[in-house]
């Protein structure tokens, strides 16, 4: 980021602060960071001053919430994000932000028709038999049913027009703020403000560019396709670009009407169990998951199977990172909380500085109580707000690669719970990590892993001589080595930075689960 863009990111964050007066947003922050004497007196006159330059927003919605509305679809987003990390705003906070909602006017039938034909280069008349008025709008992108000729009835996704533009914009300005946030307050860096940013920016990166939501939906789809219960649509490769998505239309009830799901004679309870294990199946069994399981994006068809819609957010995780996954969830099911303390330690989540009993001390206080409950009761969006506590005591570092895990197990639960209040989240998730642990962590997984262990060692075979012909011949020169021993304790510039790019990826695979 350019320094001389500097002016005009501080222009925009202006205006973000005066629709923050304007709101009650600043008189919140001012309340949750305890200021007091001259510091709030201070805080509040920039409130005053600012306050008449603010956007007015949604006076029905929470302070924060009704500014970032106000703001635009970039702020809106943001927000939305925020939502899943109660670990960076609180549990309360979090809450607040979920009424953020996409409820933006659509933008003209005749601007998405000249969209349509310009990305796929054929008249709408070519491309489509009937194109209708759009069905959907949220703040990227909106949604119009179409027919093809050969008699399919598709749901064409377009984006907006200079959302780009405008997105990228916002995005820099919160660049901006992040870096100068992890530079001034280092109490912040735990929880990685730059990191939070970067995976805000990817995800939107993600969902700016059409045919790379439209190749996760393929490739969630080539996954599930044997899923018993679960649909994914067929994407329409043909009639699909940058800034435009065809898919297949499936009629369908939305998961949040249990009253028509009800009439329909679909059975809620059975649907909550089911809505639990997909996703667990799908990230323990594939590591790919639908990462925005609310109840917008979910319908259940005629069939009474689930149907994911809106691909823009995906989660990946590694095989490494399923398996301490599993055995983490499974000694939380078993309340086995050293064996979840020790899991920590051994995949270097836990600090190495930190003993692993006084961690399993903290993990038992934690989930008793919660646990004493009663299993229908238990709830994973306060379990991870207790744990978030836990994480930051023994100075566990917020790890981005579980984010979106994370915020979706705490949307599933919602579905869930609201098609079923009393569900047994844990005698649903039971059965399914229980299944994979025992084929990815017992006999079977080990003979798999030696199997592969020999077949890589065996397209290395060529090289294998070579490799120990240099091992001798350094163990020969001792001088050599006394060569490499210095440059190794005083690199340069060069090796810094390979040195810096190797930890990053070790780091990387060293994710934690609970923070």
């Amino acid at each position: 980021m350019s320094i001389f863009r500097a002016p005009a990111h501080l222009y925009r964050l202006s205006r973000i602060a005066a629709t923050m007066a304007r709101s009650g947003g600043m008189a919140v922050f001012r309340e949750r960071l305890g200021l007091s004497g001259w510091r709030n007196g201070l805080a509040k006159l920039v409130e005053a001053l600012l306050k008449p330059f603010g956007m007015r927003g949604d006076s029905n919605m929470p302070p924060i919430a009704r500014a970032l509305n106000a703001l635009g679809p970039a702020e809106v987003k943001f927000g939305q994000m925020m939502a899943t990390r109660p670990d960076v705003v609180g549990l309360e906070m979090a809450q607040e932000l979920r009424q953020l909602q996409d409820n933006v006017p659509a933008f003209d039938v005749d601007i998405a028709r000249e969209t349509v034909e310009r990305e796929l280069g054929a008249t709408i008349e070519e491309t489509f038999v009937s194109f209708g008025p759009p069905i959907a709008a949220a703040s990227i992108a909106q949604v119009h049913k179409a027919e093809t000729p050969d008699g399919e009835e598709v749901a064409v996704k377009i984006l907006r027009p200079g959302v780009e533009a405008s997105f990228m914009r916002d995005i820099d300005a919160f660049s901006f703020v992040a870096k100068v946030v992890e530079k001034a307050i280092p109490n912040t860096r735990r929880l990685k403000p730059v990191a939070v940013y970067e995976h805000f920016a990817e995800t939107t990166r993600i969902e700016l560019d059409l045919r790379l939501e439209a190749a996760a939906a393929s490739e969630f789809r080539e996954n599930t396709v044997e899923d018993e219960g679960f649909r994914v649509p067929v994407i329409d490769w043909q009639r699909s670009s940058q800034r435009v998505m065809t898919m297949e239309w499936i009629e369908g009830t939305p998961i949040g009407d249990i009253d028509a799901l009800i009439a329909k004679g679909v059975d809620a309870k059975a649907l909550a169990q089911r809505v639990i294990q997909s996703f667990l199946l799908h990230a323990l069994r594939d590591g790919f998951f639908h990462a925005d399981m609310h109840q917008g994006n979910l319908i259940v068809d005629n069939d009474e199977r689930i149907v994911a819609l809106d691909f823009g957010i995906m989660g990946r995780l590694d095989m490494m990172t399923r398996r301490f996954y599993a055995e983490i969830l499974l000694s939380f099911l078993r309340r086995d909380y050293m064996r979840a303390a020790m899991i920590h330690k051994e995949a270097g989540y836990l600090p190495s500085d930190q003993p692993v009993d006084s961690f399993a001390q903290a993990l038992r206080s934690v989930a008793e109580p919660i646990f004493g409950l009663g299993a229908t009761k238990v709830s994973m969006a306060r379990l991870l707000g207790q744990l978030f506590t836990v994480t930051e005591t023994f100075g566990m570092e917020t790890q981005t690669q579980l984010i979106l895990l994370q915020k979706t197990m705490v949307m599933v639960e919602g579905v869930a719970r609201d098609l079923d209040p009393d569900v047994n989240m844990w005698s649903a998730a039971q059965p399914i990590v229980e299944q994979w642990v025992r084929q990815n962590l017992g006999p079977e997984a080990v003979m798999r892993d030696l199997q592969t262990t020999i077949a890589t060692l065996s397209r290395l075979g060529p090289r294998l001589p070579k490799a120990a012909e240099r091992l001798v011949a350094l163990a020969d020169a001792p001088e050599r080595v006394q060569t490499v021993n210095v440059r190794m304790k005083r690199p340069g510039k060069t090796s810094l930075l390979i040195t810096a790019i190797a930890g990053g990826a070790v780091g990387a695979l060293l994710m934690q689960f609970f923070g």
